[in-house]
């Protein structure tokens, strides 16, 4: 617990890559927006983080990382509640990253899971490079730098957690008590297909954004995939294979009679799909609402950013000066002015 908050703290982010969209909100953003009230949180714009996969052209990132900070906004964080910040205004996460990354061995970063899974999975971009083997090293410096208690994860996640521990007691082990270990804060959110059944993602283009209209998500869901048996009106449908019905699973507050209902063929594909849009965009439209507002607000968005950024400079310095009293050195500060000048010439 941190002193004079009495809550315990949470961090967690996301790097900018697009519009969020309704996956992004069910596996993280939904949590988000309650664990806000019941703990300090900490919620990052990883820009960093995405330099680790799209250092080739980071023209966009500026644009991006407002844009997620709107999309934020929408989905209902609250900068009196919670702290948004951006990973690249507080310089003590490149630090503290340099200063793990001299302790991790090796062997802890080529056995994370999501390591090879992401060479294949982007094997025609060049990102055999020393910041992607080590970007679980800067996420774990992303959560000890502000001695977070909890990580909210998903299932796949929770392997980068356990490494941010064992770092955690390395340097424990070295240098003394500092570092906080955290622990997975695993939800229940159920998984969201895309529109084609596959994973949600943008990069298939089979995604919902949380800023699309009410008519884009009509149109959207028209021309979902649903169950290539069911040829005729007349035909009973097989819902457990169906996208459309896994979306009812968790829009729809009466699932079984969906289901009952297009295994008896007493609704066709057409009118499913209605429902589903009338229920998601009456799911969406609070969103809508919030994202209207603050896109007509550059300034204020700009200034979350940057109150939220200048409170993660302060909670993750106090954390830096202990970091470096253990490791040592301090005695580099007596050889600035402060601003990181020298004040003289070095001593041969």
């Amino acid at each position: 617990m941190e002193q004079g908050t009495g809550r315990e703290r949470v961090l967690s982010g996301m790097q900018p890559s697009g519009a969020l969209h309704l996956g992004n909100w069910m596996g993280a953003l939904a949590k988000w927006v309650e664990l806000q009230d019941r703990y300090e949180c900490f919620f990052m714009v990883a820009d960093i983080h995405a330099l680790t996969t799209g250092y080739h052209d980071t023209s966009r990132l500026p644009e991006l990382t407002r844009a997620m900070a709107v999309d934020w906004l929408a989905a209902g964080l609250d900068p009196a509640r919670a702290v948004l910040f951006v990973q690249s205004a507080v310089p003590a996460h490149a630090e503290l990253f340099l200063a793990l990354s001299m302790l991790v061995p090796l062997g802890w970063l080529e056995r994370v899971p999501s390591y090879k899974e992401k060479l294949r999975e982007l094997e025609q971009r060049e990102i055999h490079t020393y910041g992607f083997l080590g970007y679980p090293a800067l996420q774990a410096a992303d959560i000890l730098l502000y001695r977070a208690a909890w990580v909210p994860v998903g299932q796949d996640q929770v392997p980068h957690v356990e490494l941010t521990r064992e770092i955690a007691r390395r340097f424990n082990h070295l240098y003394g008590p500092v570092l906080r270990e955290p622990e997975a804060l695993l939800g229940d959110a159920p998984v969201l297909p895309g529109l084609d059944g596959r994973k949600m993602s943008k990069s298939y283009g089979n995604t919902i954004a949380l800023a699309d209209s009410a008519q884009t998500v009509e149109t959207k869901i028209r021309a979902m995939v649903t169950d290539p048996a069911r040829v005729r009106r007349t035909d009973p449908g097989h819902p457990e294979v169906c996208p459309v019905f896994q979306w009812h699973r968790i829009f729809h507050p009466d699932a079984g009679a969906i289901e009952s209902a297009c295994r008896t063929a007493q609704i066709g594909c057409v009118d499913c799909k209605r429902q589903l849009a009338r229920l998601v965009n009456e799911r969406l439209e609070p969103i809508r609402e919030r994202q209207a507002y603050w896109s007509g607000r550059p300034a204020e968005v700009e200034d979350v950013l940057v109150e939220g950024s200048a409170r993660a400079r302060e909670a993750a310095e106090a954390v830096m000066d202990d970091v470096r009293t253990a490791m040592h050195l301090t005695e580099g500060r007596a050889w600035t002015d402060g601003r990181g000048a020298a004040t003289g010439p070095l001593p041969r």
